[in-house]
């Protein structure tokens, strides 16, 4: 593919309103679901006990507690250079899932291994997108995990229960990025009540939420099976 620049006109969102001294209110106020389940899957990672896999886990929840700051920052006063504060901690969330459920479907020794590089290499696609004005590296550093995790969850042996609620996840990621196409479109139709873009942001919070929600609630699956065959019994 040719050289993908980054479009001026991304930074013109639908929602401009301000709120007292407080830029882009609704964009920013939006991010505040990113701090709270950032903050509560820290928490909840404490209960995992695979180290392997609580690294991937934990980078996941770092990226989503940063992008609350990132994203703040960038639609506070957007540009080029604010967005690049904005990015680098979707980087951190993408890449950290991508590991944690290398490890728990596939190989946990294959995680460990990949986590280092595998931030890296999301840190690199934002800097080269900085440098270059290219996006091809950074959409390729979104999509591949993307793309990759439904084939992996449906190809390899569930070890956890609740992992529908990963398909829901992956729901939310893409309606968002619709609802970041449709900005404007979602702005007038809603009579300028919430744009596209604050959508977006909800969207993809509830996607975390989703994760996190998986998290707290799974069980191994051979425990679950053999509770529900015990209340059979019982019954």
């Amino acid at each position: 593919m040719e050289p993908i620049p980054q479009p001026s006109v991304y930074h013109e969102f639908a929602d401009q309103r301000d709120l007292i001294y407080l830029p882009n209110f609704m964009n920013v106020l939006s991010n505040i679901p990113f701090l709270i389940i950032g903050v509560l899957g820290l928490y909840q990672t404490m209960s995992i006990y695979q180290w392997r896999v609580l690294n991937g886990w934990t980078l996941l929840f770092i990226g989503i507690l940063l992008v609350f700051a990132g994203s703040s920052y960038y639609h506070w006063s957007p540009s080029n250079n604010s967005l690049v504060w904005d990015r680098l901690p979707m980087t951190f969330g993408f890449m950290g899932l991508f590991v944690a459920l290398i490890g728990e479907y596939v190989s946990s020794k294959l995680s460990e291994m990949i986590l280092l590089p595998a931030l890296f290499i999301g840190i690199l696609s934002v800097s080269y997108w900085h440098w270059t004005d290219d996006l091809r590296f950074y959409y390729w550093v979104q999509l591949v995990p993307l793309l990759t995790l439904p084939i992996i969850l449906l190809l390899f042996p569930r070890i956890y229960s609740h992992h529908k609620l990963l398909f829901l996840a992956f729901a939310c990621y893409v309606l968002a990025k619709i609802a970041e196409v449709y900005d404007l479109n979602i702005f007038l139709a809603t009579g300028e009540l919430i744009s596209g873009h604050t959508v977006k942001h909800l969207l993809a919070a509830s996607g975390c939420y989703f994760i996190l929600c998986m998290l707290r609630n799974r069980v191994v699956i051979a425990r679950a099976s053999r509770g529900k065959s015990q209340r059979k019994k019982k019954a």
